[in-house]
């Protein structure tokens, strides 16, 4: 009998049967994933044009005060897009970034999307629709390779292999825009500067504002230093900062993140991470919650030599919290020496220098410096400032599309376009690099 259900399994029908039990159990399941969901957000008057939005979706189907919400500034970012262009008069329909299965049934006026959906969706729209590419990481080609040389470096220093955890699928997304908004600064705005179209910066929000902590002792945590980021630990310099510190007894490391994701980097540095005595793994923190800001308090800077960010929201996070960011040039934030120290090479021994140089600071100046990030985050990354530059910047495409139908050629001169960060003076120009 059992050779007899066996053999029918192996059967044509047995896999046809075995396939369709299969659709049966997981079609609800598949059904209810965000992935597939979508949602329709309607203005009061009556809609001038419909917008398709493709990025995150979660913050439409989550409860206000779903903790979940502030995991990641594109859940609440997403939905403050659809809004402005609900507030417009135009009709949003919302779907998830890795809805693959969407096909578009109406005339859109514009798409807003990001990544790898981008060009699939793009293609199938008619060509008078305005195509924005919202842009959160740094191009997938400088990207992944940053990432796979980091992962070459590790091996060669520690004789073992780790995977890509953090790799972008190839698209063409860029290809197929006609403008494109950004959330990093010069660094990531240059990865897409080849393909010669208008880039519009705009400010990285951050979904916690904290107070300035007047009774911060820096002389007595000026040795004490914090990691947090997300997964893809050694993409993000994890790897370096442990090896660092832990040729530093003296200096205390902080980590703080999702550790538990990547068994095979937690075990490749188990030592580091749980038995090194001047190193502390915490793993992932609820960033509005005291014990966040107890660490932030407990430490004076945030060390993180990422090789690849879209705008570096952990590290703005951080700068929030009035830490002093030791942090690479592609962590896409803007630092200058009177905030903090770019490395520029973001080995374990530059890391180990820049850890000590700061450390050795007055404890005025420190205060000074801790300060100054704290204010330059409330200026310039803050929910009420990506609201306003994203809609400044819908203002500017608005108007550069009538000059297009007027007949304009190159509405959009290649000048500095959207909003102006508060200071450092380096990141005042912000870069258009388009003669569309």
């Amino acid at each position: 009998m059992l050779k007899l259900i066996q053999r029918f399994k192996n059967n044509p029908l047995g896999i046809l049967a075995s396939e369709f039990k299969g659709f049966l159990v997981n079609a609800p399941r598949e059904m209810a994933k965000l992935e597939r969901r979508f949602v329709s957000c309607k203005p009061k008057m009556r809609a001038i044009g419909n917008v398709l939005l493709c990025y995150n979706n979660y913050a439409f189907f989550a409860k206000s005060d779903d903790p979940f919400l502030t995991k990641h500034t594109n859940r609440w970012e997403s939905w403050q897009i659809a809004k402005t262009f609900v507030d417009l008069g135009y009709r949003v329909d919302v779907i998830n970034e890795n809805n693959d299965r969407f096909f578009p049934t109406k005339k859109y006026s514009f798409f807003v999307g990001n990544r790898i959906n981008f060009h699939r969706i793009a293609r199938l729209l008619d060509d008078d629709c305005v195509k924005i590419l919202h842009i959160d990481t740094a191009h997938w080609l400088f990207h992944n390779m940053a990432e796979c040389r980091r992962l070459e470096h590790l091996q060669q220093r520690r004789r073992f292999n780790l995977l890509p955890q953090r790799n972008i699928a190839p698209n063409f997304a860029i290809e197929h825009a006609a403008y494109a908004t950004i959330l990093g600064n010069q660094f990531t705005m240059g990865t897409y500067r080849f393909a010669n179209k208008p880039l519009f910066r705009v400010p990285i929000s951050t979904p916690a504002v904290y107070p300035w902590q007047e009774d911060k002792d820096f002389d007595r945590v000026r040795n004490s230093f914090l990691w947090f980021g997300s997964e893809g630990f050694v993409h993000k310099g994890l790897d370096l900062v442990l090896e660092a510190f832990a040729q530093m007894p003296d200096y205390q490391l902080t980590v703080c993140g999702p550790i538990h994701t990547d068994k095979d980097f937690q075990d490749a540095y188990h030592h580091e991470l749980y038995n090194t005595p001047n190193i502390r793994t915490v793993g992932w923190v609820d960033i509005r919650s005291p014990k966040f800001l107890g660490i932030a308090k407990s430490c004076v800077g945030i060390v993180f030599p990422s090789c690849s960010e879209g705008g570096g929201g952990g590290v703005i996070t951080c700068l929030h919290a009035g830490l002093i960011p030791i942090v690479s040039r592609e962590a896409s934030v803007d630092v200058d020496e009177s905030m903090g120290l770019i490395l520029k090479t973001c080995t374990v021994h530059e890391i180990k220098a820049s850890v000590q140089k700061i450390s050795h600071l007055p404890h005025q100046q420190l205060t000074a410096m801790a300060k100054r990030n704290w204010d330059f985050a409330r200026t310039n990354h803050t929910r009420e400032t990506f609201g306003a530059s994203y809609s400044r910047v819908v203002s500017e495409i608005l108007a550069a599309e009538t000059k297009k139908r007027q007949g304009v050629k190159n509405p959009i001169e290649t000048r500095a376009v959207s909003t102006e960060l508060g200071y450092p003076n380096s990141t005042h120009a912000f870069s258009n690099d388009s003669s569309r």
